[in-house]
């Protein structure tokens, strides 16, 4: 195939602002974990799929298959009462995550997100 470019899991982008590395960020209706740290412009790989453990709010009941959304200011995942700023529908939980823990394992969907108005 001469068209294919990549298979799309990491993409090599210009940092929107400093980045450090497994701290998510979002990437238009993305969320993108970079692998590096960068500088705002510097050129860094980013993740935009595949599943990772990140912060949650620790009072959010969260079931498995539940989507998610990133709260941008908190800097953690939550279920319910997404602000302006935060990217809605950005994941999915593999698995539960009860009250009282402070992560979640969530698969990355690309496109997906929308940042609420």
């Amino acid at each position: 195939m001469n068209n294919s470019h990549s298979s799309g899991n990491t993409v090599q982008i210009a940092a929107p602002s400093a980045l450090t590395s497994g701290v998510p960020f979002i990437l238009g209706t993305m969320l993108a974990v970079p692998v590096t740290s960068a500088a705002s412009g510097e050129l860094v790989a980013a993740q935009i799929e595949g599943a990772f453990t990140f912060p949650k709010l620790s009072t959010a009941e969260i079931a498995a298959g539940a989507k998610l959304h990133w709260d941008v200011s908190a800097g953690e995942f939550i279920v319910a009462a997404s602000a302006t700023g935060d990217l809605e529908n950005c994941a999915v939980a593999l698995a539960a995550a009860g009250n009282g823990t402070t992560t979640v394992v969530a698969k990355l969907l690309p496109g997906v997100g929308a940042v609420k108005a």
